[in-house]
């Protein structure tokens, strides 16, 4: 790997402005090692056609050679802690059960009675047992057979013969993902750097505390793009350019599967140019929507940078929300949006602001897609893990801002969700076919095209 990031091209047009790295050169404790990786890879500047979020066609491909073939994220630990208890996954007509075990482990099983095909369970719950509601063929919970109504009709059929078919899981960090046809490589290496990067930020403990979903009128990769650059704050979101670096961002690649923006706060955007840091502390404390909203006015010391005074203030609070690691941690890793992304379905958060992850799937077509939004929380060290929030799920007229649990957040997504339907009206008006991306700030779309790609042609 090494020496094949050394014969890379990292050559890239810059924003005006100090870059990530010479940010975080300034911040104290260094940022490891390990997470300083510029792993960008030049995907050039070739356009890519509108009708890869229109075409019909092009979405049965996706159907039929994509979705299969990957890793995608089912449930949270949070979501069935207890054995007995399940969750369903269902995307494009396919249906999957999770079931936690007598042992703590989960299994997984496509949700379809063998007798007449009716789908097992349509929603989450608890179940001593799995039987079909339509004329009781009943599975144990480990997918073994327990029994047939009638069975002297169906001496044709061994026990073994009708154990449930498994469908493959895997676990990292609280999650739970599928893959449904079983090519897929392991789920640690399919998602490598991740488990590696995240492990200096303690998600173990991490459980949902608020859970969001609205039906958005656009294709899924439009949804799955609207967060994959920063630069869209300069008019989507005005009102954190004062504390945020959005064209400052540093987009990194790995492999086929993972990227990410890292975006710098506590700075202000480069389209504002200087501004005094006095007014940097003052628009994060009215709209950033992820700072402690009671906490007393925060004073700069003389000559105190905004960005290494908001990264004291959350070093101490951090440590107070039982991240004790979090009192050596760098600025960066307290202060900016390591907003990861899993190909095709899922965005983590890193760093510790690492509470946030985004899932997307169609919904059910090319011309809508489910959007969830988690708001994660730590644990007590000294208490159970406590199940996940429900989810609320937003009829089309909701905002996100009527959601009160997670404060100036619902606001934001508002300006993110308004532009998703007007986006796949315009491609299906396209009149040259054409999506013109940058070549360094939107190189995370064209990495995510360019492993579609790769599916598609199999």
């Amino acid at each position: 790997m090494a020496d094949a990031d050394a014969a890379r091209d990292f050559t890239h047009a810059n924003s005006p402005g100090p870059s990530v790295a010479e940010i975080h050169a300034r911040d104290h404790p260094p940022v490891p090692a390990k997470l300083g990786d510029d792993s960008w890879r030049d995907f050039g500047t070739a356009p890519l056609a509108a009708s890869r979020y229109t075409s019909p066609a092009f979405f049965a491909l996706e159907k039929e050679r994509m979705w299969p073939r990957v890793w995608q994220m089912a449930a949270r630990d949070e979501e069935f802690p207890e054995p007995g208890d399940l969750v369903v996954y269902d995307n494009l007509g396919k249906s999957v059960i999770l079931v936690r075990q007598a042992d703590g482990g989960v299994k997984a099983f496509w949700n379809v009675c063998l007798h007449r095909g009716r789908k097992l369970r349509t929603e989450a719950g608890h179940a001593n047992e799995l039987q079909c509601p339509f004329h009781g063929f009943t599975w144990n919970n480990d997918g073994t057979l327990k029994q047939i109504p009638c069975r002297w009709d169906f001496a044709h059929l061994s026990d073994e013969a009708m154990t449930l078919p498994e469908v493959r899981a895997e676990r990292w960090a609280g999650y739970w993902f599928v893959n449904w046809d079983g090519s897929a490589p392991p789920l640690n290496e399919y998602l490598a750097p991740l488990p590696e990067h995240f492990s200096h930020w303690g998600q173990e403990r991490n459980f949902t505390a608020v859970w969001v979903g609205k039906v958005i009128r656009a294709n899924w990769k439009v949804v799955a793009e609207a967060f994959m650059e920063a630069w869209h704050s300069i008019t989507t979101h005005p009102q954190i350019l004062p504390f945020t670096g959005d064209s400052n961002s540093r987009y990194a690649i790995w492999g086929d599967h993972v990227n990410l923006a890292l975006t710098p706060f506590g700075v202000a955007s480069p389209h504002l140019g200087d501004i005094e840091q006095a007014a940097i502390i003052d628009a994060f404390s009215g709209g950033a929507g992820r700072n402690n909203e009671e906490a007393a006015p925060l004073v700069l010391a003389p000559g105190q940078t905004a960005r290494a005074a908001l990264g004291a203030r959350n070093r101490e609070g951090f440590a107070a929300l039982g991240y004790p690691e979090a009192a050596q941690a760098s600025d960066a890793e307290l202060l900016d949006a390591w907003t990861y992304n899993v190909f095709p379905n899922i965005s983590p958060w890193g760093g510790y602001l690492s509470n946030i992850s985004y899932r997307w799937r169609p919904w059910p077509d090319e011309n809508a897609t489910l959007m969830e939004v988690r708001v994660l929380a730590k644990a007590p060290a000294d208490g159970p893990v406590p199940r996940a929030a429900e989810m609320v799920f937003l009829k089309e007229d909701e905002p996100w801002s009527s959601v009160t649990a997670w404060g100036r957040l619902g606001g934001v997504y508002d300006q993110d969700m308004a532009n998703l339907p007007y986006v796949q009206e315009g491609l299906h008006s396209s009149a040259n076919d054409r999506v013109e991306l940058g070549h360094y700030q939107e190189s995370r779309i064209r990495h995510f095209h360019a492993t579609l790609d790769k599916y598609l042609a199999r």
